[in-house]
């Protein structure tokens, strides 16, 4: 049984009675209870209003339910696990790619769906990244919709349910019928032709793709009629989290995600993301030093950095910056300019650092573009920094990262990685690729084949391209048809698949600092099946699954982000949510087997 209250920590996170997240009170992560206990009942309700919520995509969109989450419970509104207990429900959505934004689009017709069988007056409210993508259009391709809200207004959301409630009465009360709901495969073609027939930003044709004084403007559309959808979405967003926010964390109570920064200022051609999240915006160091030492006073071992691009962090706090400095040698010169007591990623990591406690800061989102030989020595001389980066490349082949607009050349590349593994060693290096761009010749995808299996990395992803219509590669000539995709993503997997036995078999023998997650399910034990849409498929069945059998443990190395990568599986008993020693004594494909030291 829940207890009967809860405690907002002072960085704002919100969490069941006795200190643990919903996660650690008996329910899976991610997951609420069916009736949880109010933080503070506003006098003029009798009654609470019952929220649910489906949060999608990556670990960005996570962080913002969790704030959407804290200020609901703060404002006293009762969360529900299942949707037929809720007034209203919120889907958090996720439109990264076509695949994601299929997922986005069935979740809010199926939660139509159940709404008509189960409770017709429930207000369905959509927010995140597919309202920000198709802002002005979505009224009328999801009629079941009540309330359309952005990124800005995601700690407005208690006034946003609000009023998405009264549109759902209002429209009940005056007779309305079910709307008439589209098949998802005919609503998904909309959106497409819509991605066609956008026109392309100035600032898109732009070298400095993030420099006009056009980008970043806002601007905010309330419907007026009380049956009609309220939509509440900025054009391009400015909203940063900080440490008042309130929040609500979804995560187990040993790590959390810490969100450094929003947006990006980088013209990668195949990207949405800077469309739908806007420019980049750091959060000052002590506003985010002062979230980690209340995170880690809540029992958090492990600070996971996230951002579109986590090695830009404090480029734009500078005075009369310029953003305007994709390449590796304007970027380099920028940080040589800076003032001795400018806040950069070093800094940073440096001031975490120094933060009492036995814990890991992992760096995820970084750009190759945007390391420094100071940032791989703050590396090297903070031990509380896992040898693990986080380093999405894309492609090797020149003519791939010209079309891509990655501001990388293959030289450059492989330096890097020299530099990396030299500076740090035992550093584990992580990295998606993109095949079937367009563009890519048999021999171009060699290329980036032979690198796989040369370069060897540690952890590795690879995506099937996905067309974007609305972003520059999505309009560029030599467009590859989904099946020589599908066949070329299939063939950069089976060879970092023998990269991938050979990297586990190295770990054989060894000691190692785990990270105890809980206890493995037989759905652990007998498959691996992760896929992050921003990180591609990690890892499929595994044939070797097999051999483990019996009572284990879920644990993760330093090597291991949460969700993306491999597992270590130890059998006998550990301390859960706490860090252990433990041998390696096998593999399978992607994990590694253990025994406690």
């Amino acid at each position: 049984m829940l207890a009967d209250k809860l405690r907002l920590t002072s960085v704002g996170m919100l969490r069941c009675a006795g200190g643990q997240p919903l996660a650690d009170c008996g329910f899976p992560s991610g997951t609420f209870p069916p009736t949880f206990p109010l933080v503070k009942l506003p006098p003029s309700s009798s009654v609470p209003v019952r929220v649910g919520m489906v949060s999608l995509g990556c670990a960005k969109n996570l962080v913002d339910a969790e704030i959407m989450l804290g200020a609901l419970l703060q404002g006293g509104v009762q969360i529900v696990n299942d949707p037929a207990q809720a007034d209203a429900l919120i889907v958090n959505t996720c439109s990264f790619i076509d695949a994601a934004q299929e997922e986005s689009v069935d979740t809010i017709l199926e939660s139509a769906e159940v709404r008509a069988a189960t409770r017709p007056g429930q207000a369905i409210v959509v927010s995140g990244c597919l309202p920000q993508r198709f802002r002005d259009d979505l009224p009328t391709l999801f009629p079941e919709v009540d309330a359309f809200m952005g990124i800005d207004q995601v700690t407005q959301i208690g006034e946003i349910v609000k009023q998405a409630m009264a549109r759902r009465a209002a429209k009940i009360a005056a007779g309305a019928k079910s709307e008439i709901r589209s098949p998802k495969s005919e609503v998904a073609a909309k959106l497409s032709r819509l991605d066609k027939i956008a026109p392309t930003a100035d600032h898109e044709t732009e070298n400095a793709l993030r420099g006009t004084e056009k980008f970043g403007k806002t601007k905010s559309v309330v419907a007026p009629a009380p049956a009609t959808p309220l939509l509440d979405v900025h054009t391009r967003p400015t909203y940063i989290l900080d440490y008042a926010t309130p929040r609500f964390r979804l995560t187990p109570r040993h790590f959390a995600y810490l969100k450094i920064a929003e947006g990006c200022n980088h013209p990668c051609s195949f990207c949405i993301i800077p469309r739908m999240r806007g420019r980049h915006r750091s959060r000052t160091q002590a506003d985010i030093v002062a979230e980690a030492k209340a995170l880690l006073a809540d029992g958090v071992k492990e600070l996971n950095l996230i951002s579109q691009d986590t090695t830009y962090y404090g480029l734009d706090l500078r005075i009369g910056h310029s953003r305007a400095i994709a390449s590796p040698e304007k970027f380099t010169a920028a940080t040589r300019s800076l003032a001795a007591d400018a806040t950069t990623l070093c800094t940073l990591l440096r001031g975490l650092n120094e933060l009492p406690g036995d814990f890991w800061i992992r760096i995820l989102y970084t750009h190759p573009a945007h390391w420094t030989d100071e940032l791989i020595s703050t590396i090297a001389a903070c031990p509380k920094v896992a040898r693990y980066v986080d380093m999405p490349l894309q492609h090797i082949h020149e003519n791939m990262l010209q079309r891509m607009r990655r501001e990388t050349t293959e030289p450059y590349i492989r330096d890097l990685i020299a530099r990396l593994r030299a500076g740090v060693p035992g550093i584990a290096l992580r990295t998606t690729f993109i095949v079937g761009f367009p563009g890519e010749t048999e021999a171009s995808f060699d290329t980036l084949l032979n690198f796989i299996r040369e370069t060897k990395f540690e952890r590795l992803g690879v995506f099937a391209y996905s067309q974007e219509e609305v972003t520059l590669a999505g309009r560029m000539s030599g467009q590859i048809s989904d099946k020589l995709k599908a066949r070329r993503r299939d063939r950069a997997m089976a060879a970092q698949h023998a990269v991938a036995r050979e990297v586990a078999s190295s770990f054989v023998g060894r000691e190692l600092k785990v990270l105890v997650e809980g206890e493995a399910s037989a759905k652990d034990l007998k498959a691996a099946n992760i896929s992050s849409w921003e990180h591609g498929l990690i890892r499929e069945d595994d044939a070797h699954a097999k051999d483990l059998k019996g009572r284990y443990l879920v644990a993760r190395g330093e090597a291991d982000a949460p969700d993306i990568d491999g597992r270590v599986y130890v059998r006998g008993q550990l301390p859960v949510g706490e860090f252990a020693r433990a041998r390696v004594i096998g593999h399978t494909d992607y994990d590694l087997i253990a025994e406690p030291v």
